[in-house]
């Protein structure tokens, strides 16, 4: 693909919302307030910026120096950047990516429908329990689920225009409806403990070990960082554009979207039911948000309106991700030559055949989830293979430190790289052995996960060179420079 091919962001500010639609999703808005509260607080969120810096603003510049230096989607880009025999990892990024996709779908199909059930006023006047029973895992979610796929391949299809203009509107919409949810917590009655307890850092949970990894597994998660979705975006980064700036703006307005969230219900949750605080905080990711967070709106003065607002607000953050990740698909298969209306057409029909499972069986929704969860951990350690294949130095002073840099990247990337390859091997061990004592073939098995990881990565080994073919990467003229050894 060529410079003149692709369409551009018509401004940074449109690259900004896009970028940060692809990154800011429900795990900002139902994972972290519930992470945070379940592992210390204010250590929680020590660890976490911590990990910002050393793992998702790095991870970040690697994305987007690779997407708009290659003009490629993953498997290309890594094919291009590192070398025809690597081009498996790129498969392994895509691969990952989209098979979240297909139950992430089935994620925002909740948010739209509880959009729906806030204006009806049904979440106020039924038992919240009741109506989450009555409706997950039924045939209603697979309609809700093909509405989700249907309006992101309808953005989608627009191109990267359609992109921009879709999340300009949404992203500072989202961002309003998030502030003032969180002003409105924190005037609650009662709402200075959930403050407290969510930013004063205790030396017990600082040398907790789990808080650490909790934390770095949320900025896996909750940043994009390794998906693949900002390499995917930065195709269409105009040649000015900066990389390390774009990175730390990127990182910061995501993490601080989860912080606005976190505010938001920690607060809520302090001043409405503080007797239930901990029994809350530890309900699953849609035991917080479908249940308990009903139940708390309706005990606060117009609480219907601002019922409302959060669901509104989780299906922009659900809608403006799976967006990025239809985006992601459809250039994988572009740059393998199909057509992007049938690329597209090929994505809504497979999304909503291999999401249709999650939509209707729990247990399989629980799998997918961990297992590309988990996979993702295996995605940010292939970019920085990646990056350690091409040259870290070589990397950084190329193709981040460029001509038009407004900031310039020093040595510490280089040291920071490596501990990448470090904390990604480390998280896939502890997830590993976090679910040691399950029945290794249930949702959460050892057995389960190993062999799917095996299937996937045995299929883009085999295939690796008619990948790279497909992809448009030829071994004897690659389309960048070729690799160095440097480390």
């Amino acid at each position: 693909m060529t410079e003149r091919s692709v369409s551009f962001f018509t401004s940074r500010f449109g690259m900004f919302v896009a970028m940060l639609g692809m990154a800011v999703g429900t795990g900002n808005i139902w994972r972290f307030p519930r992470v945070a509260a379940s592992n210390g607080g204010g250590s929680f969120l020590v660890a976490w910026v911590v990990f910002l810096l050393l793992w998702s603003v790095p991870l970040v510049m690697v994305e987007f120096a690779m997407g708009k230096k290659a003009r490629s989607g993953p498997v290309a880009a890594f094919g291009k950047l590192v070398g025809r025999r690597y081009t498996w990892m790129g498969a392994w990024v895509a691969w990952t990516a989209i098979a979240i996709m297909f139950y992430y779908a089935v994620v925002t199909g909740w948010t739209i429908r509880y959009v729906w059930g806030a204006l009806i006023g049904e979440l106020g006047a039924q038992d919240p329990a009741t109506v989450w029973e009555s409706f997950a895992y039924s045939p209603w979610v697979v309609f809700f689920q093909a509405l989700a796929l249907g309006l992101a391949v309808f953005v989608v299809a627009r191109g990267v225009r359609g992109i921009e203009a879709a999340t300009k509107v949404l992203i500072p919409s989202l961002f309003v409806l998030v502030v003032v949810l969180a002003i409105r917590a924190v005037t609650l009655p009662g709402a200075g403990a959930g403050l407290n307890f969510l930013f004063t850092p205790t030396l017990e949970g600082l040398t907790d070990a789990n808080v650490w990894l909790q934390a770095l597994t949320q900025n896996a998660w909750d940043t994009g960082a390794g998906w693949g979705l900002i390499l995917t975006y930065a195709v269409y980064l105009r040649k000015q554009e900066d990389t390390a700036l774009n990175a730390f703006m990127l990182g910061f307005g995501n993490n601080t979207v989860s912080l606005l969230a976190g505010i938001m219900v920690i607060c809520t949750v302090f001043s409405i039911m503080p007797d239930a605080a901990s029994q809350i905080v530890g309900a699953s990711n849609e035991g917080l948000t479908f249940i308990w967070v009903p139940q708390l709106f309706a005990q606060m003065p117009a609480g219907r309106f601002f019922m409302i607002l959060f669901f509104v607000a989780l299906f922009f953050a659900a809608w403006s991700s799976l967006i990025s990740m239809v985006e992601l698909a459809t250039r994988v298969l572009q740059d393998a030559g199909v057509a992007r209306g049938r690329a597209l057409m090929l994505i809504l029909l497979a999304g909503f055949a291999l999401g249709a499972p999650s939509a209707l069986n729990e247990g399989m929704f629980l799998n997918q989830d961990f297992v590309w969860g988990v996979g993702l951990m295996v995605s940010g350690l292939f970019f920085a293979i990646a990056v350690l294949k091409y040259g870290v130095r070589r990397f950084r002073e190329t193709l981040i430190n460029h001509e038009y840099s407004d900031i310039r990247i020093g040595a510490w990337f280089d040291i920071v790289i490596h501990l990448v390859v470090l904390e990604a091997i480390v998280l896939v061990v502890w997830w590993f052995l976090q679910v040691r004592g399950e029945n290794i073939w249930g949702p959460f098995g050892v057995a389960n996960m190993a062999l799917q990881f095996a299937l996937a990565l045995g299929i883009f080994l085999l295939f690796n060179r008619r990948i790279a073919r497909a992809s448009g990467v030829t071994e004897d003229a690659p389309a960048l420079e070729p690799a160095s050894t440097e480390a």
